[in-house]
């Protein structure tokens, strides 16, 4: 059995994906499962137990149609037998084009697309969240195979990566006897961003209830944003804004070697909950935690402005305000004393 599924979108709904190849592992243990992804998420995804090639587009694979669909011809040459298209885009839909021998090539349904699919998704109004979403594209393999649902989405670090990482960790300064905290005080997206005054309370008040380590994580882009809110935190040498990571497979090698996450909602907070490091995430008003947070639990919980009480003409400032530092320090503070004091 070889099955394709294609996802190339960045790194949040890729990694939120990755349960549909959970599930299908589990289903078919023999098959071979091939993940397409975005060039620079891909390295997430290395050695996944689910995940038997993982296939990148390239930046310019994504701007050249020629490029493009030379590299889908290529990959629907191994002559697939399931082809899932999570995107469900007209770009997207020339892998189940060049992929017509397949005896299950599904995707969304969408006006005026998806005449190569077997089997058209109609858009779920009862999914609990974006994880749920995805697997029930896989309801019409249930026409011939038992389908084992797995709502986990995963990855996978090596002890030596991790290892690698924790040593670099300690040229840094961090001292692992002590919790060490990963904060995301940036955002990709700059929307997302949580009003950089508040947070600073959160990490001052966190400093000084409890013993742990901060650490200011970026990307290139982000740097001097992060080195300027330390600087306005007065350099504590409890917080480190030293720690570089090359790939965002490095953020996860770093991001498996700490206690807690928390911080703005993004990918990165999907790859903590994807290695099991607890989190708290704040949703900015235009995110929907409902989606967003999939398989949401006491150990990885999140806000979002909704839930407190939005009344009429209030402006969006106003109402992402509606998420106070005291509020985010409790809840951070009940996951920290359950699940990570050390």
């Amino acid at each position: 059995m070889k099955i394709l599924v294609i996802r190339f979108k960045q790194i949040g709904d890729s990694i939120l994906a990755s349960a549909l190849c959970n599930s299908l592992k589990e289903t078919f243990p023999d098959s071979k499962i091939d993940y397409v992804l975005y060039e620079h998420v891909s390295p997430v995804f290395e050695n996944h137990k689910s995940i038997d090639k993982v296939i990148t587009i390239s930046k310019k694979e994504q701007k050249n149609p020629f490029l493009y669909l030379m590299k889908v011809f290529k990959v629907t040459r191994k002559k697939y037998d399931i082809v899932i298209d999570i995107m469900s885009t007209p770009k997207s839909e020339f892998f189940t084009l060049f992929s017509l021998g397949a005896k299950y090539r599904i995707g969304r349904a969408k006006k005026y697309r998806g005449y190569t699919y077997t089997d058209k998704i109609e858009e779920p109004n009862n999914s609990k969240d974006k994880v749920d979403k995805f697997l029930k594209m896989l309801k019409p393999l249930e026409r011939e195979y038992k389908v084992k649902y797995n709502y986990n989405y995963t990855i996978n670090i090596k002890n030596e990566e991790k290892v690698y990482m924790k040593k670099k960790m300690i040229t840094a300064g961090i001292d692992f006897s002590k919790p060490i905290f990963a904060c995301a005080i940036n955002s990709r997206v700059p929307r997302k961003v949580y009003p950089i005054e508040n947070m600073m309370q959160v990490i001052k008040t966190l400093l000084d209830k409890l013993n742990i380590q901060i650490i200011f994580y970026y990307s290139p882009d982000e740097k001097d944003f992060a080195k300027k809110v330390h600087e306005q935190l007065g350099n504590d040498t409890r917080i480190f804004s030293n720690i570089e990571t090359s790939s965002i497979r490095e953020l996860a090698m770093l991001l498996s070697n700490c206690n807690m996450f928390f911080g703005n909602e993004g990918g990165p907070r999907h790859l903590a909950q994807a290695l099991d490091i607890p989190s708290f995430a704040v949703f900015s008003p235009e995110s929907d935690k409902k989606e967003w947070l999939a398989n949401e639990n006491p150990r990885h919980q999140g806000v979002e402005p909704k839930e407190f009480n939005i009344t009429k003409g209030m402006t969006r400032d106003e109402i992402y305000h509606l998420i106070t530092p005291e509020f985010i320090l409790s809840k951070v503070i009940e996951i920290y004393n359950k699940y990570v004091k050390i």
